[in-house]
């Protein structure tokens, strides 16, 4: 398994980044990337910056969403929806898809219960737990 560490993922980032910007082609999960990146604007500066937030931290505690974080989840997510694993979680984004009416609301939606997912893992030192992500997703299906 693929296990990158913080600094490789960084610059995965920045990477993808400066080849799009210099008009570049991109391969393999870059071009997943760079859709992420496209949907977050707020982000681009920072992207353009390596040297600025190569090493930056983003504790918990001050409230800030670590950018390098949430576009990682983006691919994550996407690579699930590729290969519909877990088994059924494609179902399960077409429904919150059709209820949010655009893919990044879906995403994020989606987003909140892979972060809750890996938190228990960590927390309790467990297996990733299929079926109560598929629960989340559901309930995240019936409200809004």
């Amino acid at each position: 398994m693929f296990n990158p560490s913080r600094d490789q993922v960084r610059q995965f980032f920045f990477t993808v980044w400066a080849k799009y910007r210099a008009g570049q082609a991109l391969a393999g999960a870059e071009q997943p990337a760079l859709d992420a990146i496209l949907s977050h604007p707020e982000y681009h500066a920072l992207l353009d910056q390596p040297e600025r937030y190569q090493e930056r931290d983003y504790p918990p505690e001050s409230g800030e969403t670590n950018p390098f974080l949430h576009l990682s989840m983006h691919l994550a997510i996407s690579e699930q929806l590729s290969v519909d694993q877990p088994p059924g979680i494609r179902a399960h984004y077409q429904r919150l898809l059709t209820r949010h009416g655009d893919a990044m609301s879906a995403q994020h939606a989606v987003m909140e219960c892979l972060a809750e997912m890996i938190w228990q893992v960590q927390r309790h030192q467990t297996a990733f737990d299929s079926a109560a992500y598929l629960r989340c997703l559901d309930q995240q299906g019936s409200h809004r």
